[in-house]
Protein backbone atom coordinates (compact mmCIF):
# COMPACT_ATOMS: atom_id res chain seq x y z
CA UNK A 1 0.00 0.00 0.00
CA UNK A 2 1.07 3.44 -1.05
CA UNK A 3 0.60 6.11 1.93
CA UNK A 4 -1.14 9.03 0.62
CA UNK A 5 -1.64 12.21 2.52
CA UNK A 6 -3.43 15.27 1.55
CA UNK A 7 -2.46 18.14 2.84
CA UNK A 8 -3.44 22.20 3.31
CA UNK A 9 -0.26 23.76 3.97
CA UNK A 10 1.28 21.94 7.68
CA UNK A 11 -2.47 20.85 8.19
CA UNK A 12 -3.27 16.97 7.11
CA UNK A 13 -6.81 17.19 5.68
CA UNK A 14 -6.61 12.94 4.66
CA UNK A 15 -4.61 10.19 4.88
CA UNK A 16 -4.93 6.22 4.56
CA UNK A 17 -2.18 5.88 7.54
CA UNK A 18 -4.35 4.14 10.21
CA UNK A 19 -5.11 1.13 7.49
CA UNK A 20 -1.44 0.76 6.72
CA UNK A 21 0.62 -1.94 7.35
CA UNK A 22 3.08 0.77 9.09
CA UNK A 23 0.12 1.59 11.45
CA UNK A 24 -0.86 -1.43 12.40
CA UNK A 25 2.68 -3.11 12.81
CA UNK A 26 2.63 0.29 15.32
CA UNK A 27 5.28 1.97 13.62
CA UNK A 28 5.33 6.40 13.55
CA UNK A 29 5.82 7.83 10.40
CA UNK A 30 6.76 11.39 9.49
CA UNK A 31 5.70 13.59 6.18
CA UNK A 32 7.29 16.72 5.86
CA UNK A 33 5.06 19.76 4.26
CA UNK A 34 4.91 23.26 4.45
CA UNK A 35 7.75 23.72 7.31
CA UNK A 36 6.31 20.90 9.61
CA UNK A 37 7.45 17.89 10.12
CA UNK A 38 4.14 16.29 11.02
CA UNK A 39 4.40 12.79 13.10
CA UNK A 40 1.40 10.15 12.31
CA UNK A 41 0.88 7.79 15.24
CA UNK A 42 -0.76 4.51 15.35
CA UNK A 43 -3.41 3.78 17.58
CA UNK A 44 -1.12 1.49 19.40
CA UNK A 45 1.21 3.96 20.96
CA UNK A 46 -1.51 6.62 21.70
CA UNK A 47 -0.24 7.00 24.74
CA UNK A 48 2.95 8.36 23.74
CA UNK A 49 1.03 11.61 23.12
CA UNK A 50 0.71 12.39 26.91
CA UNK A 51 4.99 11.95 26.84
CA UNK A 52 4.76 14.49 24.13
CA UNK A 53 2.23 17.11 25.44
CA UNK A 54 4.76 17.59 28.85
CA UNK A 55 7.60 18.76 26.50
CA UNK A 56 7.67 22.46 25.37
CA UNK A 57 9.61 21.40 22.35
CA UNK A 58 10.91 19.15 20.19
CA UNK A 59 14.59 18.54 19.01
CA UNK A 60 15.26 16.71 16.01
CA UNK A 61 18.95 15.06 15.46
CA UNK A 62 19.95 14.17 12.14
CA UNK A 63 23.04 11.67 12.09
CA UNK A 64 24.24 8.60 11.43
CA UNK A 65 23.29 5.67 14.06
CA UNK A 66 25.94 2.70 14.40
CA UNK A 67 24.07 0.60 16.38
CA UNK A 68 21.49 0.10 13.83
CA UNK A 69 23.59 0.24 11.01
CA UNK A 70 22.40 3.39 9.28
CA UNK A 71 24.30 5.89 7.80
CA UNK A 72 21.56 8.59 8.60
CA UNK A 73 18.47 8.22 10.48
CA UNK A 74 16.85 10.90 13.21
CA UNK A 75 16.15 11.37 16.68
CA UNK A 76 13.38 13.20 17.99
CA UNK A 77 13.91 14.41 21.56
CA UNK A 78 11.07 15.86 23.47
CA UNK A 79 12.55 18.16 25.59
CA UNK A 80 10.54 18.25 28.58
CA UNK A 81 13.85 19.23 30.93
CA UNK A 82 13.90 16.26 32.89
CA UNK A 83 16.80 13.43 32.93
CA UNK A 84 14.68 10.92 31.17
CA UNK A 85 13.06 12.92 28.15
CA UNK A 86 11.07 11.02 25.82
CA UNK A 87 12.51 10.07 22.39
CA UNK A 88 11.74 8.89 19.30
CA UNK A 89 14.57 7.02 16.98
CA UNK A 90 13.43 6.37 13.04
CA UNK A 91 14.66 5.29 9.93
CA UNK A 92 14.82 6.95 6.72
CA UNK A 93 12.17 4.45 5.94
CA UNK A 94 9.77 6.09 8.36
CA UNK A 95 9.73 9.52 6.66
CA UNK A 96 8.53 10.45 3.38
CA UNK A 97 11.43 13.14 3.28
CA UNK A 98 14.36 13.41 5.23
CA UNK A 99 13.87 16.72 6.76
CA UNK A 100 16.81 19.08 6.21
CA UNK A 101 18.31 22.01 7.82
CA UNK A 102 16.29 24.69 7.77
CA UNK A 103 17.31 28.40 6.37
CA UNK A 104 18.71 30.44 8.67
CA UNK A 105 16.30 32.16 10.77
CA UNK A 106 13.65 29.77 10.15
CA UNK A 107 12.55 26.92 12.44
CA UNK A 108 10.66 23.25 11.98
CA UNK A 109 7.11 22.70 14.09
CA UNK A 110 6.85 19.14 14.91
CA UNK A 111 3.24 17.98 14.79
CA UNK A 112 1.49 14.82 16.02
CA UNK A 113 -1.42 13.26 14.21
CA UNK A 114 -4.05 10.42 15.78
CA UNK A 115 -7.16 9.46 13.86
CA UNK A 116 -10.15 10.50 15.62
CA UNK A 117 -13.27 9.83 14.41
CA UNK A 118 -12.27 9.01 11.35
CA UNK A 119 -10.31 11.62 10.39
CA UNK A 120 -6.69 12.91 11.45
CA UNK A 121 -6.59 15.03 14.35
CA UNK A 122 -3.82 17.42 15.61
CA UNK A 123 -2.70 16.23 19.05
CA UNK A 124 0.16 18.12 19.49
CA UNK A 125 2.06 20.66 17.98
CA UNK A 126 5.46 21.75 19.37
CA UNK A 127 8.24 24.54 18.18
CA UNK A 128 11.11 21.82 16.56
CA UNK A 129 14.64 22.48 16.58
CA UNK A 130 16.91 20.69 14.34
CA UNK A 131 20.53 20.08 14.63
CA UNK A 132 23.54 17.60 12.57
CA UNK A 133 24.96 15.26 15.29
CA UNK A 134 27.97 12.92 15.01
CA UNK A 135 25.46 10.35 16.06
CA UNK A 136 22.66 8.95 17.52
CA UNK A 137 21.44 8.37 20.36
CA UNK A 138 22.70 11.86 21.50
CA UNK A 139 19.69 12.67 24.26
CA UNK A 140 20.99 16.18 24.76
CA UNK A 141 19.10 18.97 25.33
CA UNK A 142 19.05 21.87 23.33
CA UNK A 143 21.94 24.37 23.96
Amino acid sequence: MILEIHNHGPLILATNYWESEYAAAGKFYCSINAGAIRLLVPQSQRLAIENMRAAPQVVLSRGPWPERGLVEAVELLFDDGTDNPYALYLSPESFDLLPAEPESGREWVLSAWTKKKNVPHKAVERLCRWRRVPRLPWLEPWQ
